[in-house]
């Protein structure tokens, strides 16, 4: 795809694989804010971990936060994660996210990681509960999720319902090892955040 058609802050060779609030303008801004979010997946398994207290608590996500001065993402990753869950993992980069919410000059730009390995036993923290899902086809599709059934594993489901809003486009990308990009446009409904308008492609 030719640059000029990519959302701004995107950029490389990517191929389209979903998008939505075409009727929307992108959102400016001046400033970024560089995060980490790590994903480990054991075989037919993913950790996640149920946030607990500040931005984003009452859902589920990867482990991560922000890139200390110093640090570049992959050691801020490597970092974040054995902080929020008390384990080790040989993370390779996936993904990068480009995040916006209304009424603010700056974006979150989030290098997404993964690992398929790891050391230690994943342990609650002040801020993180450590919980491994089902990846089952249809729990990785949000089939299970949303149909309220259980997945054949004796673990649940991915729970979508309870994550943000963006991931269930690009997670299953992640497991299987194809890289991507993406960009959402949020607005809060709430005490909730959705998607205004968004666009999430492939790494060619």
């Amino acid at each position: 795809m030719d640059a000029t058609d990519l959302p701004p802050g995107l950029d490389g060779n990517l191929v389209e694989f979903v998008k939505g609030g075409c009727e929307f303008e992108w959102q400016s801004y001046t400033k970024t804010r560089f995060y980490t979010n790590a994903f480990v997946i054991n075989g037919n398994k993913l950790l996640l971990g149920f946030k607990k207290r500040g931005f984003g608590a009452n859902l589920y996500n990867g482990f991560g936060g922000k890139v200390e001065p110093g640090e570049t993402s992959a050691q801020a990753a490597a970092r974040e994660l054995k902080e929020e869950s008390g384990i080790d993992a040989p993370l390779e980069h996936a993904g990068v996210l480009i995040f916006l919410t209304e009424g603010t000059d700056w974006a979150f730009h989030i290098d997404v990681f993964s690992a398929h390995s790891h050391t230690g036993v994943p342990t609650e923290t002040d801020e993180m509960r450590p919980e491994w899902f089902s990846l089952t086809e249809d729990s990785l599709n949000g089939n299970d999720d949303r149909l309220g059934i259980s997945s054949s594993s004796d673990l649940p489901s991915i729970p979508y319902s309870k994550m943000w809003a963006d991931d269930i486009y690009w997670l299953p990308h992640l497991v299987e090892g194809k890289k991507f990009r993406g960009r959402a446009d949020m607005v809060k409904d709430g005490d909730q955040f959705i998607m205004r308008k968004f666009w999430f492609g492939a790494v060619c």
